[in-house]
């Protein structure tokens, strides 16, 4: 019972220092470019440690070293292939002929061959090797070879017998659940490292797709959009790395500038790929149709054409005639927006039509206002008006209105700011679930007498 307690607590030291190595990034390291030669060294190298480790851990039983040795020159066969486990069942075995007695010839040959034969059956079968009862069936298996070998080398027979009876039961038990219970933790650690490297591919792959996103949308600056008619600001932000919400502004001819603002049913990549789709169809519909009714039509059946994911657009679409202030717009399921007039401020509450990609056939009421000089027209997603604070209490449109209220002479640019700061008083750093997208627009008057 002795050697039993002995060959447990030794296996348990060897399972932990195991642990912490292959929880660490030294095997990694050199395994970044496949099994390179350094890296079945290593690998050698520890199973070989291990083994010594269980050499000088063990118990004499009539000449004989009963140790967990073993279990190391597998572990490098099993991560090292043949190489490696040969070179590990060397160190241990050429360590376990300094120690003497009957069975010192019979270990050496025998952890070389565990070693090595490990290695193949790692090369060839590591999956079915890492499901714990075949693990365990070969962990049997070796260690039942091992005996054997000590029953053909050790003579006299009768000796070799009596030792191998006292000892088989814990013997083979115990190296074969330890090498069990290494495998299952060796392929524990590759699987969170592979989970964790796809992680970080991922992560890289959403940022890349955030920069191509931003990318998409129009660039407000100097030279664009350009004209003194107008000014533009316009600021999206996205609950994940990439969103479903979008603005677009594009100029139909010399006299008029389309303006929209979308939210897409879904989120993340998808949502943002049924963005880039929605976006571009009603760019292409408003440039080449008229009037603006029968753009919007066409471009919801084309969207809802192959929409097998089902998804949906609100959106709000405008077209201004510079020259005059007169404003086309129509109302895709979208929250209304708000105009800003020098005597208050007034929601464009007009009869809302069907979401975009949700039907075929829909038809679309287009409305018409003249904005006047100083008029600025607020758009927004229903992010803006459903930003929870940790109560769940939503932003909500009185609030909103309250703060366009203040707006007074602020630039467009300013108003932006002026609610992206007041949403995020309300809100304190409390993380949402929808993406917030605001435009606005003001009408400066035409710049020709």
């Amino acid at each position: 019972m002795d050697y039993f307690t002995r060959l447990v607590g030794t296996l348990a030291v060897i399972l932990v220092v195991a642990a912490l190595i292959g929880g660490g990034n030294l095997l990694s390291h050199f395994r970044k470019d496949g099994r390179s030669w350094k890296y079945v060294v290593l690998a050698g190298l520890l199973g070989g440690i291990f083994g010594v480790y269980g050499n000088t851990s063990g118990v004499e039983l009539n000449g004989a070293v009963i140790s967990v040795r073993d279990i190391g020159p597998m572990l490098s066969g099993f991560i090292g292939g043949p190489l490696g486990g040969l070179l590990g069942g060397t160190i241990a075995g050429l360590h376990r002929l300094t120690m003497g007695g009957i069975t010192a010839h019979a270990c050496v040959v025998a952890t070389c061959c565990l070693g090595t034969a490990c290695g193949f059956l790692s090369d060839r079968y590591r999956k079915t090797l890492t499901r714990p009862w075949w693990a365990f069936c070969v962990g049997a298996a070796m260690e039942l070879f091992h005996l054997g070998v000590v029953l053909i080398m050790v003579k006299p027979f009768e000796t070799a017998l009596d030792i191998v009876k006292q000892i088989i039961i814990p013997f083979v038990l115990i190296n074969a659940l330890g090498f069990t219970i290494m495998i299952a933790m060796m392929s524990y650690i590759e699987k969170q490292r592979t989970i964790a490297a796809e992680q970080i591919r991922l992560q890289s792959d959403l940022k890349t797709a955030t920069i191509i996103q931003h990318s998409l949308l129009p660039p407000i600056n100097k030279t664009y959009p350009g004209r003194a008619e107008i000014a533009l600001a316009a600021d999206m932000d996205a609950a994940k790395e990439v969103g479903g919400d979008f603005y677009d502004f594009f100029f139909v001819d010399t006299d008029h500038l389309a303006f929209l603002i979308g939210d897409v049913s879904g989120k993340s990549i998808p949502g943002a790929l049924f963005m880039v789709r929605s976006k571009q169809t009603l760019q292409s519909c408003i440039r080449d149709l008229k009037p603006l009714s029968l753009a919007v039509s066409t471009a919801n059946d084309n969207l809802y054409a192959g929409n097998e994911a089902e998804m949906f657009v609100t959106a709000w679409i405008g077209v201004l005639t510079l020259s005059t202030g007169e404003l086309h717009y129509i109302n895709a399921g979208h929250n209304p927006p708000m105009l800003l007039k020098p005597d208050g401020n007034i929601w464009l509450k007009h009869k809302s039509g069907f979401v975009l990609a949700g039907m075929e056939g829909m038809s679309y009421k287009e409305d018409t206002l003249f904005l006047k000089p100083g008029d600025r027209l607020f758009l927004y997603t229903d992010g803006v008006t459903e930003a929870e604070d940790a109560a769940h209490n939503l932003y909500g449109d009185d609030r909103l209105a309250a703060c366009l209220a203040k707006a007074g002479e602020k630039s467009v640019e300013e108003i932006i700011e002026s609610v992206s700061a007041d949403l995020a008083l309300h809100v304190k750093n409390y993380a949402q679930f929808d993406d917030i997208t605001m435009l606005c627009l003001e009408y400066k008057g035409s710049s020709t007498p």
